[in-house]
C-alpha cells in the first residue's frame, strides 16, 4: 500500500454509484466511527463526516441549477472505499451474477476429482449456495457440484447427467475468508467411492481435514456432461449462486491431480470482465458479477445536507455526517403487529380474520382483510388478557357477552374456522363455546359445547334439528380444554357422500391435541357466519383470532387434522425457538426493512432458545435476539445491512490482529490500561420475562462483594431476558456475573497507525467488530504477558497521508471457554492450592498443598498430559513432572514462562494459568 492513500467516496445518486472524491476536501480527513463506543456496551450506529465543496451548489438538494437537483436529499446512500491489496470476484447471490468458462474436453472429469474455492462468504448461510461446479438441473446437465448450506460443506455429482449422489460434512467455525474443498475417489480400490472434505486459511495450504471420510459401496463415477464450468453455478435447481466474494477457484483431475481450471482474481485490475487463466481457460463474468478492489469502510445515509459558507461567500462547503442504516431504523416507533397477527393472514386460503386485539374501549373487532365488516362483540371486556405470548391484549367474557361475525360465502368445499381461547375453568351446564353458520349444506349450524360431561360437537339443520353430534368424555381431553391457552378448531372433510364434522383442541404450551368428530349424509358447505353467546358459566374466558379458512382436513380419517396449521408457532410467540432462527424468521418476514446476516460459530450446537416474541419495533426485536444470546449485532461496512455473530463466534477466537509493542509503528501511544469499576458485576440477577428469576453473587475473592479489602463490595445488576424456560435464568445470571467480575486490566483504546505499519493493512482490512486483537510484548511497567482483548468499535481516520484505528476494547479473557478433551483448554483447575513451603527465584523443585482437592494428576498416571502451565503470585511456571498421589505433591517446574521470576512464599496460592470455564 503507497501513500497519498487511495480513497474513494461515492454517493447513489439517481440509483447509480457516482464518485465524488474530487469534491471531498482534503483539508480535513475523513471520520469513520463503528461499533461500540467507549463507554457504550452495545454497538449503536456507524457515523462519517467528510466535507464536500459546494462553491458551484452541486450539493445543494434544493437548487435547481445543481446536476443532482431531485437526486440527492433525505438518507442519500454514501459509501467510502480504499484500495485494498488484491482484487476479488464480488458476486450478489444472483443468477446474473457469475464466473463462467465455456466447456471444454479438460473440464469432462469423470473419474477422481478435486475442487478448491477460496472465497469470503456466509458459510452457515440458511439458503443452499452453490460455489463451483458444472450443473444444469433443467437440461440434465448436471457433472459436478460444490455448495454449501446451514454450516455443511456439500459435494454432488451425478452418473447419467439426471441422477444426483451426495456427499457432506460440517463445517467448522471457518474466519469469513476461508477456503474449502471437496475430492471424489471415484473408486476407492475397497469396491466403494469415498468423498474427504478441508479447510484452509487459503488455497495455498495447508489443508485440515474436515471430519471423516464419507464413502460408501460400489464404485461411482461422473458424468462428463456439455455443461459450462461456473463459479456460482447459477442453474442447480433449489441452490442459489454464492453470494459474496471469490477469490481463487481450482478443479483438478484426479485427487492433487492437473489442474484445468483455475481462477484466480487477486491481481486483476478493476473492472475486468474478461480473462485466461494459468490453465488455459477463459472466464467471462455475468452483468451482475465483477472484479473490484475496493476495501469498503463504510456504508451509510445523509440525512441531511446544510450549507456553509465564509463571509466572502467564496468559500462553501456542506459538512456530511452520513449515519448507519440504524439511526434511521430506531427513528422509527411503530412496533411490528403479534406473531399471530402477521402470520395468519398469510394463509393462502383465509376469507375472513378478526384478532380482537382492539384497544380497551371497544366494543366490535375490526378485521384487516379487505371488505371484512367487523364483528360485533357486546359485553366483552377488550384488552383485558396479555398472557398469550403470540397476541397482544384479548378481550375477555362478562356476564352477559356475545359476538356475531359475518363470513363471505367461498365457492369452495369443506372449511375451518380456528381461533385462540383460555377458559378458566369447566362450565357447570352445558355451554356454548363457538357456532359457526353454514350454507350450501343440509348442515346450518355446527356448534361446540363444553360441560362436565363432555365435548359435545352437533350439526343442525334449517329447522334447526340436531342431525349429527358427538360427545368427547375423555377425562384427559377435558382436562386439557381449559384452564390453559388452546386452539379451538372446528373443521370438515368429505368422503363419498358424507362430511366429517370435527372439532379439535390442542395446547399451546405443550402442542398435544384432541380430536374429535361426528357424520352426517350431505355436503360441507360454506361457512357464512360465526358467533357465540355466554354467560355466567363462560364467564372470564379469553377469545382472539378468529380465522375462517376455505379448506378442509388434511383427509378423513379419525385423527385427521384441520387443513390450515397456519397458527402453529405463532400462538406462543414461537417460544423456544432460537435466536439465530428468530433473526432469520424475522429476516424473511421484513424483506423490505433491511438485509440481514448472521454467523454461526458453532453449528453443532443451537444458539439460545428464546421466550415469546411479543409486538416490539423490528429492530429492537433483533436487538432483543443480541442480548438473550450473547452475541453482537452490528452494521456492515461493506453494505446498508446488518449482521449478527452470535456468542460462540466470540469463544476461543483466532487472533485476527498480532501486533508487538516493540516492533516499529505498530502499537502507538497512547496505551494506557484502566482498573476501574465501570463493568464490575459481582451480584447479578436474571429474571426470564413473564417467568422467574436467578441470583449470581461472587461472595469470596478479590472482586467479591466482600468489603475492602477481602472484596470490593456489592454491585449489582438486575436484567430481564427473552428466555424460554425457567432453567435458563441460572446460568445467564453465572455467566454475566463471570463477565462482571473478570480480574485483568482493561485497554480502551489500542491505536494502529497503518500510514506507519503498513505492513498490518491486510490484517486491518480483514477485521470485524468483536475480533481479537493481541499485543505480544508489551512494556516491562504494564502487566506480564501478551494483552488479550476483543474490538468492540473503533474511529477511523483517512487522510491522504494518514491512516488510524483507534480501537475500542474489553478483555477476551473471559471468552475462553472449555474445550472437552483439549489437552490446554480442556483441562479443569484444583478446587484450592497452595505453595506448601517458600520458594526462592531459582528453584524448580516446588512442594504443593490442594485443600479440599481434587490433587494434581501424576507424571506415573498421566504422563501424556504434561506439561502444563500453572501460575503462582504472578509467575507462570510450567510444570513438567509431578509425584505424589495425595494432597501434598512435588512440581518439578520450568520458571518464567511468562517473562517474571521472583522468589514465592508459603501459601501462595496455584493456580492452572489457563483453567476450563464452561461456556454459557
Amino acid at each position: 500500500m503507497t501513500f497519498p492513500l487511495d480513497r474513494r467516496t461515492e454517493l447513489q445518486i439517481g440509483g447509480t454509484w457516482t464518485t465524488v472524491t474530487g469534491d471531498v476536501r482534503e483539508s480535513e480527513p475523513i471520520r469513520i466511527e463503528r461499533g461500540a463506543k467507549s463507554e457504550s456496551t452495545k454497538p449503536g450506529p456507524s457515523r462519517l463526516t467528510l466535507k464536500l465543496n459546494n462553491r458551484a451548489g452541486k450539493y445543494s438538494p434544493r437548487n435547481p441549477m445543481s446536476p443532482y437537483y431531485g437526486l440527492i436529499g433525505r438518507n442519500t446512500p454514501i459509501r467510502v472505499s480504499v484500495k485494498g491489496p488484491e482484487s476479488y470476484l464480488q458476486l450478489a447471490g444472483s443468477t446474473a451474477s457469475y464466473a463462467r468458462t465455456p466447456d471444454a474436453a479438460p473440464l469432462r472429469i469423470t473419474g477422481d476429482i478435486d475442487l478448491r474455492v477460496e472465497a469470503t462468504t456466509d458459510w452457515t448461510s440458511s439458503t443452499s449456495q452453490a460455489l463451483l461446479g458444472r450443473w444444469n438441473s433443467a437440461t440434465n446437465q448436471r457433472s459436478y457440484l460444490l455448495r454449501i448450506l446451514d454450516g455443511f460443506l456439500i459435494l454432488n455429482w451425478s452418473t447419467t447427467g439426471a441422477d444426483s449422489l451426495f456427499a457432506q460434512v460440517v463445517l467448522p467455525a471457518l474466519p469469513r475468508r476461508a477456503a474449502v474443498r471437496a475430492v471424489l475417489d471415484v473408486n476407492n480400490g475397497s469396491g466403494g467411492f469415498t468423498a474427504t472434505f478441508y479447510w484452509a486459511a487459503s488455497l495455498a495450504g495447508p489443508w485440515t481435514q474436515i471430519g471423516d471420510p464419507v464413502g460408501a459401496a460400489g464404485v461411482t463415477s461422473i458424468y462428463a456432461g456439455t455443461t459450462p464450468l461456473e463459479v456460482a453455478p447459477i442453474a442447480a435447481s433449489g441452490v442459489a449462486p454464492v453470494a459474496g466474494r471469490v477469490h481463487r477457484a481450482e478443479v483438478r483431475s484426479g485427487i492433487g491431480g492437473t489442474v484445468v481450471a483455475a481462477l484466480d482474481v487477486r491481481a486483476l485490475a478493476e473492472g475486468t470482465t474478461t480473462w485466461a487463466d494459468s490453465a488455459g481457460r477463459t472466464w467471462a463474468l455475468g452483468v451482475g458479477a465483477r472484479v473490484s478492489d475496493r476495501e469498503y469502510r463504510f456504508h451509510g445515509e445523509v440525512s441531511s445536507w446544510p450549507s456553509r459558507w465564509d463571509v466572502s461567500g467564496a468559500d462553501v462547503w456542506v459538512p456530511i455526517e452520513a449515519s448507519g442504516v440504524t439511526r434511521r431504523m430506531g427513528q422509527g416507533k411503530k412496533a411490528l403487529d403479534s406473531t399471530l397477527r402477521r402470520r395468519i393472514p398469510s394463509d393462502p386460503h383465509l376469507i375472513a380474520y378478526w384478532p380482537m386485539e382492539d384497544g380497551d374501549t371497544a366494543t366490535a373487532a375490526y378485521s384487516p382483510l379487505p371488505g371484512i365488516a367487523p364483528a360485533q362483540m357486546p359485553g366483552f371486556d377488550f384488552a383485558a388478557d396479555d398472557s398469550l405470548g403470540g397476541s397482544s391484549p384479548l378481550p375477555k367474557t362478562t356476564t352477559p357477552s356475545s359476538f356475531q361475525a359475518t363470513v363471505p360465502r367461498s365457492t369452495a368445499q369443506g372449511w375451518q374456522v380456528e381461533a385462540v381461547y383460555y377458559l378458566p375453568q369447566m362450565p357447570t351446564l352445558q355451554t356454548e363455546v363457538l357456532s359457526v353458520d353454514v350454507a350450501g349444506s343440509v348442515m346450518r349450524t355446527a356448534t361446540v359445547y363444553a360441560s362436565p360431561s363432555g365435548v359435545r360437537i352437533e350439526a343442525r339443520d334449517s329447522a334447526g334439528e340436531v342431525i349429527a353430534f358427538f360427545v368427547y368424555s375423555n377425562a384427559p381431553a377435558l382436562a386439557d380444554f381449559t384452564g390453559k391457552w388452546n386452539r379451538l378448531a372446528l373443521y370438515t372433510a368429505a368422503s363419498g357422500g358424507s362430511t366429517y364434522l370435527y372439532v379439535s383442541w390442542r395446547d399451546i404450551a405443550t402442542n398435544s391435541r384432541w380430536i374429535s368428530r361426528t357424520v352426517f349424509t350431505g355436503a360441507q358447505g360454506a361457512v357464512v357466519g360465526v358467533s357465540g353467546t355466554y354467560g355466567q358459566s363462560a364467564a372470564d374466558m379469553v377469545l382472539g383470532h378468529l380465522a375462517v379458512f376455505d379448506v378442509p382436513a388434511t383427509g378423513a380419517l379419525t385423527t385427521s387434522p384441520p387443513g390450515s396449521n397456519i397458527f402453529a408457532g405463532a400462538d406462543d410467540g414461537f417460544t423456544g425457538e432460537t435466536a439465530l432462527n428468530r433473526l432469520a424468521r424475522l429476516a424473511a418476514e421484513e424483506p423490505d426493512q433491511v438485509a440481514l446476516t448472521w454467523i454461526d460459530g458453532d453449528t453443532t450446537q443451537l444458539s439460545e432458545a428464546m421466550g415469546p416474541q411479543r409486538p416490539d419495533t423490528y429492530l429492537a426485536l433483533l436487538e432483543e435476539c443480541a442480548e438473550t444470546d450473547g452475541g453482537i449485532l452490528y452494521e456492515r461496512r461493506d453494505a446498508t445491512a446488518l449482521v449478527y455473530r452470535d456468542r460462540a463466534t466470540l469463544y476461543n477466537q483466532r487472533v485476527a490482529l498480532a501486533l508487538d509493542y516493540r516492533a516499529r509503528g505498530e502499537v502507538p501511544p497512547p496505551l494506557e490500561p484502566v482498573e476501574d469499576d465501570q463493568h464490575l458485576r459481582n451480584d447479578v440477577t436474571v429474571t426470564r420475562r413473564g417467568g422467574s428469576s436467578a441470583r449470581a453473587v461472587l461472595e469470596t475473592g478479590a472482586l467479591s462483594v466482600l468489603p475492602p479489602p477481602d472484596g470490593v463490595g456489592p454491585y449489582d445488576e438486575s436484567l430481564t431476558l427473552s428466555l424460554a424456560t425457567d432453567s435458563q435464568p441460572p446460568v445467564h445470571a453465572q455467566w454475566r456475573m463471570h463477565l462482571g467480575t473478570w480480574d485483568e486490566a482493561r485497554y480502551p483504546t489500542i491505536t494502529v497507525w497503518l500510514h506507519a505499519a503498513p505492513h498490518l493493512i491486510p490484517q486491518v482490512l480483514a477485521m470485524d467488530i468483536g475480533d481479537r486483537v493481541q499485543i505480544a510484548n508489551p512494556p516491562p511497567w504494564l502487566p506480564p504477558g501478551t494483552i488479550d482483548q476483543h474490538m468492540h468499535g473503533y474511529t477511523e481516520i483517512l487522510g491522504l497521508y494518514e491512516w488510524s484505528l483507534a480501537m475500542n476494547c474489553v478483555p477476551a479473557g473471559p471468552w475462553t471457554v472449555g474445550v472437552v478433551g483439549d489437552p490446554v483448554l480442556g483441562r479443569p483447575d484444583t478446587d484450592g492450592c497452595t505453595l506448601t513451603g517458600g520458594v526462592t527465584a531459582s528453584a524448580t523443585s516446588v512442594a504443593v498443598t490442594s485443600s479440599p482437592g481434587p490433587r494434581w494428576i501424576d507424571t506415573a498416571g498421566f504422563g501424556s498430559m504434561f506439561p502444563f502451565d500453572v501460575v503462582v503470585g504472578g509467575e507462570v511456571m510450567r510444570v513438567t513432572s509431578c509425584t505424589g498421589t495425595g494432597l501434598a505433591q512435588t512440581f518439578t517446574v520450568t520458571r518464567s514462562i511468562n517473562g517474571i521470576v521472583k522468589p514465592h512464599a508459603a501459601g501462595a496460592r496455584v493456580r492452572l494459568a489457563r483453567p476450563m470455564r464452561a461456556a454459557l
